[in-house]
């Protein structure tokens, strides 16, 4: 009997990302997550200028606000945008990794991502709890925003996971 893999749920984007993460090791890790850091695209002006749009993740240490925007039906695109200062480049790290892992996706692909895909990364032993939890706060909000945003009935009972 075949069992389904723990990555069948995540998006190749993502799942491709986590591989890099698990590859390397806890130094190389930290790294790659500045780097992440630095790749996380500004804010477009029409978002930057209106930061009433963006909704606070209190979970986080340092701020760190999102938002999403969902298209109208759940094979449309997901775009996420999200403002972290650079001076929180830890933040910015695991805001760059989802926004790499998932924007442009299909609401559906969003919504079934595991609660766990933050700590896939490898990052416990070097990133205090509180900053994993404030990654994992980070991925509960956009699939919630995602969930708000999809017209109601769009989606398949694929998505119907109990989350």
């Amino acid at each position: 009997m075949s069992t389904t893999s723990p990555s069948a749920a995540v998006p190749a984007q993502l799942q491709e990302i986590v591989d890099d993460f698990q590859a390397m090791t806890e130094p190389e890790r930290l790294e790659l997550l500045l780097e992440f850091s630095r790749s996380l695209p500004d804010l477009p002006a029409r978002l930057a200028d209106h930061p009433e749009l963006l909704e606070q993740v209190v979970e986080c240490q340092s701020p760190l606000f999102l938002t999403v925007e969902v298209g109208s039906s759940q094979d449309q695109p997901v775009e996420l945008f999200f403002s972290a200062p650079p001076e929180a480049p830890t933040t910015r790290g695991f805001a760059g990794v989802l926004h790499e892992g998932l924007n442009g996706l299909p609401a559906a692909e969003i919504l079934a991502v595991p609660a766990d895909v933050p700590d896939r990364l490898g990052l416990t032993r070097a990133i205090t709890p509180l900053r994993m939890r404030g990654m994992s706060a980070m991925l509960g909000r956009i699939k919630r925003k995602v969930a708000e945003q999809v017209p109601a009935g769009t989606l398949t009972a694929a998505t119907g996971s109990g989350n």
